[in-house]
Order: structure tokens, then C-alpha cells, then sequence
């Protein structure tokens, strides 16, 4: 078994193509392409199916992928315990959340005190980067879905809580906040199922047995954002994702528990990682307790 062969293997299963492996890993493209071709035409298997500039696994790609995730870790976490925790030089990172608002100060500061460290990051619902997570599609994840799943560790970050928006030329464009129920036979504009943001406003309306006129599914928050700015009902959306709008305006829900925590989370066999304790330890100092 070539060691060398299965870790460029596992540099492009983690990073999605050759060239982005190649550059995360310090090495040369055909010199990655080699390794793995040898590693293929060693075993009579077919890892890859290339396409264009990116890969995708096949079925025995990812159960090799699997595989070299386990056993990586393990060299890093020795490599980290023999070396005591010092100072990071290199390494990618990849990071899943649902939405960029909670993840990017981390990251900042991630990038300040490591500069070699690089890192991509993909912004899903919350069941889609849990799904990730499990899948090793991710390192760690920032997201608004507490779990008591045993495989997860977690750190709360912040709380967070749910408002409504609706477009100025709206008649509630006036006030401040709203009750629960003056949602009652109203179109509401909101994320897919699977978000966060949907399964707790979903939840409120049915603690106060409030059922509105229709729910006008978008997919992403920019498009529920264009939607409510075009008249098409009242928007919903995490207070700190709101921003500034002058298109729409914000109320606060008065009487309705739509508070969340923000965490991060990563399997709990891999939180010692070097990279990923590193990104745990930034997000412990920013985080607020209630």
C-alpha cells in the first residue's frame, strides 16, 4: 500500500479537482495526476470520473475517501500531539454554514493568525450542511440547528431570533413589530423545508394555532428578499441576516418565541485536528453567552 498514492488521492476527493488539490497541498497538478492514475491502475479501479476542470468520486472513491478521512485524522491528531498544539503553517479548511453572516468574522480571524491556511466555504440549509458534515463534504459547520447527536460536538456561538420584513409601500411598513397572529390569512414569503428559518417560524405559527393565507416558498434568502421587495408578502428572515434594505422594512415579532442558538460543529472524531481545533478555539473567543 502506497501512502503517497493514497494521500494524493484524499487531497483531491477532499478538494473537488486537481488543481485546487495541487495548490492545497503544496505539489504540482501532474504530479497529483500520476499518483492517482498509478494508484487506479495498481488496484483496477476507477476512482474519479473526470469532468471538466472538477471530479466526483466513484461508489469506491468514496468508500476509499472515507477510509483515508479516518486514517489523515489520525496522522494529524499525532502530529498535533507530539508537536503540542503549534502554530499552524499550512492546511485547507472547508467549511459548510448556513449562511456567511456567523461564519466570516471566524474566518478572518482564522486567516489573520494562520495566513497560509486557505479555505472554501458552502452556504446550504441547515439539513443540507448536517448532510455534509456527515459525508466529510465538510471540516466544520456553522449553523442555527442545535443536535444531540453523539458523533457531533458542538460550541454555541451566539443566539440569534427570527423578524419580519415587508416591502415600504406595504401598510405594515409603519410599525415597528407585530403579534403572531396578526399573521393569520397573510402571504408569507420563506425559505425551503430543510432551513433552519422555516422550522422555527413554522413552529411558532402552530403553538399559536396561526394559519395564513399561503406560504410562497423561495430557495435562497436573496430571493425571498427580491420577492417581499416586489409585493409578493411578508418576508422572514434571522435578525442578523436583515441588513439594509431600503426597499423593505423590519418588525420584530412581539409575542412568539422565534429565538435560535448559532453553532459550530464538527464530529467529535475530529475535533483535535489541528485545523479544526484551531477554528473551534477562534469561534469560543467570539462567542456571546446569553
Amino acid at each position: 500500500m502506497n501512502l503517497t498514492q493514497l494521500r494524493a488521492f484524499h487531497l483531491v476527493a477532499q478538494a473537488g479537482s486537481f488543481s485546487l488539490a495541487a495548490r492545497t497541498g503544496g505539489l504540482t497538478q501532474p504530479t497529483l495526476s500520476a499518483q492517482v492514475r498509478e494508484l487506479e491502475a495498481r488496484y483496477a479501479v476507477g476512482l474519479f470520473d473526470r469532468q471538466g476542470r472538477g471530479v466526483r468520486m466513484t461508489p469506491t472513491g468514496q468508500s476509499l475517501y472515507a477510509v483515508t478521512t479516518r486514517l489523515f485524522a489520525a496522522e494529524d491528531e499525532a502530529r498535533s500531539l507530539l508537536t503540542g498544539g503549534r502554530a499552524l503553517t499550512r492546511g485547507h479548511l472547508r467549511v459548510s454554514a448556513d449562511s456567511a453572516y456567523h461564519v466570516m468574522p471566524i474566518l478572518a480571524d482564522l486567516k489573520k493568525r494562520h495566513a497560509a491556511v486557505t479555505f472554501t466555504l458552502k452556504i446550504d440549509n441547515s439539513a443540507v450542511v448536517l448532510e455534509q458534515l456527515f459525508d466529510h463534504g465538510a471540516d466544520v459547520a456553522v449553523m442555527a440547528k442545535a443536535t444531540s447527536d453523539p458523533r457531533i460536538y458542538s460550541v454555541r456561538l451566539r443566539e440569534d431570533h427570527l423578524v419580519l420584513f415587508v416591502a415600504e409601500s406595504h401598510p405594515w411598513s409603519r410599525l415597528r413589530e407585530c403579534s403572531i397572529a396578526d399573521l393569520a390569512g397573510q402571504d408569507i414569503v420563506i425559505r425551503e423545508r430543510g432551513s433552519i428559518t422555516r422550522e422555527v417560524f413554522e413552529g411558532g405559527l402552530a403553538a399559536a394555532g396561526v394559519v395564513p393565507k399561503s406560504l410562497i416558498e423561495v430557495e435562497t434568502r436573496e430571493g425571498v428578499r427580491e420577492a417581499v421587495a416586489a409585493g409578493f408578502g411578508i418576508g422572514v428572515v434571522f435578525d442578523s441576516e436583515f441588513g439594509q434594505d431600503p426597499r423593505l422594512h423590519k418588525l420584530d415579532v412581539s409575542d412568539a418565541d422565534v429565538t435560535v442558538g448559532e453553532y459550530v460543529v464538527c464530529l467529535q472524531e475530529r475535533r483535535r485536528l489541528a485545523l479544526i481545533r484551531a477554528f473551534l478555539d477562534v469561534a469560543r473567543e467570539q462567542s456571546i453567552r446569553p
